[in-house]
């Protein structure tokens, strides 16, 4: 049996990235926590007060105060909740790796006690806790699932850069392996969710419910972008489109677009692999996938094409791209489809630069062998794509970024920063 009494646990977050540390920064008010993340570098920083994700000020840091940080897995054996918060990617064949997950679940089995919890946070498709980290656990430490130690789930729901919807004022979903884990998972998650709680049935619902939450936005927006190209083939506007059909009060605000990041264009490939495995094909989660996965071509040929009309010359063009970054006022890199459109133009042979204050310059080297530059030069480029709303760009005038072209230039903008009359084209 597992106490239900929450009071004198001691929580282990495993991975500190845009998940892991704004949850262990607020358990780290109210009780003690060790946080632990094998890149030695980022336990570092982190002790200095510095998070490169930029998600948590030094302030909003230092109010933590019984939070620790570790790369050394010994210091864990404290605890007695495990919180597992590590990326759960696909790999270049678009399955599910869980490479991260079963290395956590290892090292957490080194450490498992009687009477632990092991919580995972990470989106996987329905039974990936039970079927196969709980078999890792079980393995390396010796010990029966559901008698010796148990496991919960609460799926995260950080969205990077977003100061707004935070931990803490966004609802949590959280299930255990029997009721009464269940019950103590819920209650660890209510001491610092203020937006409060939702306790699913079982683990399996609560991994479904978080891979369909993406999966339902990326349909959505693949919907979206289909009707951008259907309408740029016939010379509307798409914003316009969407704001008249907007005054209807059902009618739902998306936007054509990239679609990157480590979630909308990563989870429904959990579900997809899971589907499959059973022995059924998914048709729209794969055909929405398809569609978003294929908008970084489109954007270069619709450039390439715009280029050729102005009879500039596209081999050896210099185009200018504006943001790397998966999303806006955000330094993450990760599965930023801004790279397909890079790799679609040096296909072309156009030179292509790469300008995004928000991400780190050494990053972009390591993920992408992207180097981009430090400024942006006027008079410099025969194509601009707006392709991230950074607040950077935002703030700047159609003048402001002409200014950065040739004499005879194409000016693209991906996001709608400035005025539809203001560039050549749009999606």
């Amino acid at each position: 049996m597992v106490s239900s009494n929450v009071a004198d646990r001691r929580i282990g977050v495993i991975g500190l990235g845009y998940v892991g540390l704004p949850l262990a920064v607020e358990f780290g008010k109210k009780r003690s926590v060790i946080g632990f993340d094998i890149n030695r570098k980022r336990i570092a920083e982190l002790a200095t007060g510095h998070d490169e994700t930029l998600e948590l000020s030094s302030a909003e840091l230092a109010e933590a105060s019984l939070l620790k940080f570790t790369s050394s897995i010994d210091d864990l054996a404290t605890c007695d909740v495990y919180i597992v918060t590590v990326p759960t990617p696909i790999d270049e064949h678009k399955r599910p790796d869980l490479t991260p997950l079963i290395m956590a679940s290892e090292a957490i089995g080194s450490v498992l006690k009687r009477g632990d919890i092991v919580i995972y946070e990470s989106t996987v498709y329905p039974g990936a806790t039970e079927e196969d980290c709980v078999p890792v656990l079980e393995r390396v430490s010796g010990l029966r699932f559901n008698q010796d130690f148990y496991a919960g789930y609460s799926p995260e729901r950080i969205n990077p850069g977003d100061k707004e919807h935070r931990v803490t004022n966004i609802k949590k979903v959280t299930a255990g392996s029997t009721m009464q884990v269940a019950d103590t998972v819920d209650a660890l998650y209510a001491e610092i969710i203020t937006a409060g709680t939702h306790k699913a049935p079982s683990i399996r619902t609560a991994e479904a419910a978080k891979v369909i939450e993406n999966t339902q936005r990326d349909v959505n927006i693949a919907l979206i972008n289909e009707l951008a190209l259907i309408f740029n083939k016939l010379g509307i506007d798409t914003e316009a489109v969407l704001e008249a059909a907007g005054t209807k009060w059902n009618f739902l605000p998306f936007r054509p677009g990239l679609v990157g990041g480590h979630c909308i264009g990563v989870d429904p490939y959990y579900l997809t692999h899971k589907a499959q495995s059973i022995g059924y094909q998914p048709e729209i989660i794969l055909a929405g996938r398809r569609l978003n996965d294929g908008m970084g071509a489109y954007v270069a040929s619709q450039l390439v094409k715009a280029l050729m009309k102005k009879r500039i010359h596209v081999d050896g063009a210099k185009v200018l791209i504006m943001g790397l970054a998966f999303k806006e006022n955000c330094p993450d890199l990760r599965n930023t489809k801004v790279v397909d459109i890079i790799s679609e133009l040096r296909e072309y042979n156009i030179n292509v630069d790469v300008y995004d204050p928000w991400v780190s310059a050494d990053e972009a080297i390591r993920e992408y062998g992207i180097s981009p530059v430090p400024e942006m030069k006027a008079n410099t480029y025969d194509g601009m794509v707006l392709a991230v709303a950074h607040k950077q760009f935002s703030q700047l005038s159609e003048s402001d970024v002409r200014e950065l072209g040739k004499e005879e230039h194409v000016l693209y903008d991906l996001k709608y920063v400035l005025p539809s009359s203001a560039s050549d084209l749009r999606l």
